[in-house]
């Protein structure tokens, strides 16, 4: 569960192609406005960060119609160009690791906020995470362990002051269509319903935790 004061400072950090894989293997179709909602309701939302690389030689990207809909709804977006190369078998294979940008983005934060939300499994992360805890900063970090294989380093879960599993803001955080309407179980967390708006779907497909996609995925 995720216990906020409603007078926190909160800042989000999502790193978009880890959450599209943890999302993905639970079968969940993310609505971005409805994950802020649920976060502004919680105390005072400073930021939301959302991480992504671009292939800057694509004729048209399938993220950018994502990454202009957060950008004008309340999102602080963070790209670079992806890396391109070929690998042995001839496939084109990009790769995009927004690891230290994320970082640094959290550490300047920290002074600012009384609560990060790391959407995020990755276990590079750890180190940063105690980084703020020693400024005073609480971590809840948001991923899943039901998937197989998990999805979520253990060290970073141990790390974390909360952990959250992505599953469990299904009900909140889905898309209509696929939201289970029976609210009976609605967590302690949650106390208010937010707002459905459909937002872009995530195309961040064929991304793994490092980040990485082949051309064809």
């Amino acid at each position: 569960m995720m216990h906020f004061n409603p007078h926190e400072r909160i800042a989000l950090f999502i790193d978009g192609p880890n959450l599209y894989s943890a999302a993905r293997s639970l079968g969940l179709d993310i609505d971005y406005k409805n994950l802020l909602n649920v976060f502004r309701d919680k105390g005072s939302l400073v930021r939301a960060f959302y991480y992504t690389a671009l292939v800057e030689d694509q004729e048209y990207s399938p993220i950018q119609p994502l990454i202009d809909w957060l950008d004008y709804n309340g999102y602080t977006m963070v790209t670079k160009a992806a890396k391109v190369h070929t690998d042995a078998a001839g496939r084109r294979k990009i790769k995009g690791n927004m690891d230290i940008e994320l970082a640094i983005d959290m550490l300047e934060m920290a002074p600012h906020i009384d609560h990060a939300v790391l959407f995020s499994g990755d276990g590079d992360f750890r180190r940063v995470v105690e980084a703020v805890q020693r400024k005073g900063v609480r971590v809840t970090v948001v991923s899943t362990f039901r998937a197989s294989p998990p999805m979520v380093a253990d060290e970073l879960r141990r790390q974390a002051d909360t952990f959250v599993e992505l599953q469990d803001l299904t009900k909140f955080i889905a898309r209509e269509s696929r939201r289970d309407e029976n609210a009976e179980d609605i967590p302690d967390f949650v106390k208010k319903p937010v707002t459905r708006s459909a937002t872009p779907a995530d195309p961040n497909a064929g991304f793994d935790d490092s980040g990485d996609v082949y051309e064809d995925a």
